[in-house]
């Protein structure tokens, strides 16, 4: 249940988030990105268990990165404020990279370790609308 200023909330980190991905992925603007599965995953965590959450996800994210070639890219960010307001940026190379991903033992891993921990998870697909980089990024 969305608590009241949470909204707000989710709305403004939507639009760093989106700002951020325009900024620091490592995408060009060609009709690959088309294929591409952009998702948003805004996820509240039980304050008293966010450290083993954060070395959860952090486990995860790396094992998916090095290991699967459709993970392009993963940015998890927290709220200043409040920690445990997780956002996390994820990209795809397509939506069968994606299928293939949650299929993966460290993924079930992952969503096993931290199924307590989760008090809410809203998953968010997004569309690209523009890449801005610097050289070599």
């Amino acid at each position: 249940m969305i608590q009241p200023g949470l909204a707000g909330f989710f709305y403004k980190m939507r639009k760093i988030f989106l700002s951020v991905m325009v900024l620091f992925t490592a995408l060009t603007a060609s009709a690959q990105n088309k294929k591409q599965m952009v998702r948003i995953a805004k996820i509240t965590v039980d304050p008293a268990q966010l450290e083993q959450y954060n070395s959860a996800l952090k486990e995860q994210m790396t094992a998916a990165v090095g290991t699967e070639p459709g993970v392009l890219t993963y940015y998890a960010v927290a709220d200043k404020k409040d920690p445990s307001h997780i956002t996390i940026l994820e990209i795809y190379a397509d939506t069968a990279a994606y299928q293939l991903h949650i299929q993966t033992p460290h993924f079930k891993k992952y969503k096993a370790a931290v199924a307590g921990m989760v008090k809410s998870l809203e998953l968010v697909d997004m569309d690209i609308i523009g890449v801005a980089k610097k050289p070599g990024m």
